[in-house]
């Protein structure tokens, strides 16, 4: 989260856009930026089914980072753009990459609007413009806008473990219906590189020839260390 906030300024600075795509150490819950936490969630049984916890910059709801892979795009944009013509942008690589790694993806068009802040897993239904299959969420995506620059965070389901997120909740719920997965879609996982592959061939395709693989300034390293310790800080994880 720290080095994603930190290529958001590089994206002020310089002028360029950066997709980063990563995995995860252990498995992590990531809460949306504005999600109610405190007493939601069982901090014991996140503790010892050895899960972290992280708080987003982005919107949006509680996803389990595990058996998916995690994208972000950092860019320039106009104070005030209109940001699902960044989001439909950034769709046409998702899908592109997905299709040609075999997934029949379609951008959902569900009459509401996003669904405001809750509980309720991430995955659970598919908010309008994300990535589907089969009306099953594949792809789960937030944005935050910021002093003329734009993160977009982004979780492709590999397989699905999305329904344990119930477990750790102190208050029973239903189960959500299951998302769908590139194991579903494709009748095997992926490994993350090969995802990876997939978007950046996507981006030099219909976004930019000449994109090449980023060397981290130490600007950009610096900016991430100090931004670090907000991150690891209770205070700003179970803010709300």
């Amino acid at each position: 989260m720290a080095l994603d906030e930190a290529l958001m300024a590089r994206a002020r600075r310089s002028g360029e856009t950066v997709l980063r795509v990563y995995g995860w150490s252990q498995p992590t819950l990531s809460l949306g930026r504005n999600q109610r936490a405190a007493g939601v969630y069982h901090e014991g049984a996140l503790a010892g089914r050895g899960i972290g916890v992280v708080r987003r910059p982005t919107g949006g709801r509680a996803l389990l980072h595990h058996r998916e892979v995690t994208y972000s795009v950092t860019a320039p944009c106009e104070p005030n753009g209109a940001l699902h013509a960044e989001y439909a942008r950034i769709n046409v690589l998702l899908s592109t990459a997905l299709i040609a790694l075999g997934a029949p993806v379609v951008v959902a068009t569900p009459p509401a609007r996003a669904a405001a802040p809750s509980a309720t897993p991430c995955f659970a239904e598919p908010a309008r413009g994300e990535l589907t299959v089969d009306g099953r969420k594949l792809v789960g995506s937030a944005q935050w806008r910021d002093r003329g620059a734009l993160l977009q965070h982004g979780s492709i389901l590999v397989d699905d473990d999305q329904s344990s997120i119930v477990g750790l909740m102190r208050e029973p719920a239903p189960l959500p219906r299951p998302p769908a997965t590139l194991r579903d879609a494709l009748g095997r996982a992926p490994v993350l590189t090969e995802v990876a592959e997939a978007l950046f061939h996507a981006v030099r395709t219909h976004a930019d020839p000449d994109a090449r693989s980023l060397d981290v300034e130490a600007q950009v390293t610096r900016d991430a260390n100090d931004i670090l310790e907000r991150y690891r800080d209770d205070a700003w994880t179970w803010r709300r």
